[in-house]
């Protein structure tokens, strides 16, 4: 139900069940993050493209099997096993670029914002919709959300659960960029090839100092820095660059068009 490819160092990973708008069971969720996790042991995948198959990404969990649901011990475990893909791309240290088409609703949300870059189709649609049949967030939208939009807003899309569209999720700075339907896939390649060209190294360092950006000290955060630079400075990828430049020669990395908006 997770189709994955390879193509170039960019690996597509396709939730593939359409006919349920990509909701996810505890099969896919087990199966996603295996998948992202072997990728994250592959060296030669460079940045992973988070997409659904067909005409949406995700509707979220898939809620014909919360009816199997015993009690809340059983109910807590299974949360802990649907929470390995949040582990999976929290370890990720590559470039993500979730593309958005239709719904991402719930869980499916949640999913795309694990991403370190949300393109959106200008038909998909948001939705926090945990609250409209009594449930709360999860997959760490808690987490995620308040640091992205401030606790406000955030308090006004779970409680509301109404739907988010895709102009709005941009003004709100949930979306990178929104494109017609047909254009997607193409931009969010696009963009994991640019960001696949950056230093590997650079690149993780950076990714794990944003990830604790809020919760360390400035002092903390400027000791962190100080040993990542150290790191990032001897690296084969600078010293090439720092030769492109003498030679006035093009450098490797292009930021894309579109994402200059």
């Amino acid at each position: 139900m997770i189709k994955t490819t390879i193509e170039d160092g960019i690996a597509t990973v396709v939730l593939a069940r359409p006919e349920r708008k990509n909701a996810l069971n505890a099969a896919m969720f087990a199966e996603l993050g295996d998948i992202v996790d072997a990728l994250r042991r592959d060296t030669s995948v460079k940045a992973l493209l988070l997409t659904g198959e067909g005409d949406d990404f995700c509707a979220g969990a898939d809620v014909s099997s919360m009816q199997t649901a015993t009690d809340a011990a059983d109910v807590h475990a299974r949360m802990l096993e649907n929470q390995r893909p949040c582990h999976a791309f929290a370890s990720f240290e590559r470039p993500v670029i979730a593309a958005v088409d239709g719904v991402a609703y719930g869980a499916g949300f949640s999913l795309a914002l694990m991403a370190d870059f949300v393109l959106a189709s200008e038909r998909a649609r948001f939705s926090l919709a945990f609250a409209r049949i009594g449930l709360v967030p999860d997959l760490g939208m808690v987490h995620m959300l308040p640091r992205m939009i401030g606790i406000q807003r955030a308090r006004e899309l779970i409680y509301s659960a109404r739907e988010l569209p895709a102009a709005e999720a941009q003004a709100l700075g949930l979306v990178l960029d929104v494109c017609p339907p047909a254009e997607l896939r193409a931009r969010a390649l696009e963009l994991a090839r640019a960001l696949a060209s950056q230093s590997a190294v650079g690149f993780a360092l950076t990714k794990r100092l944003l990830a604790h950006s809020f919760e360390r000290s400035l002092t903390s955060l400027l000791d962190a820095e100080a040993g990542a630079q150290a790191v990032a400075f001897t690296s084969a990828y600078v010293m090439e660059s720092a030769a492109r430049f003498i030679r006035k020669e093009p450098a490797r990395f292009s930021w894309p068009p579109f994402a200059a908006k």
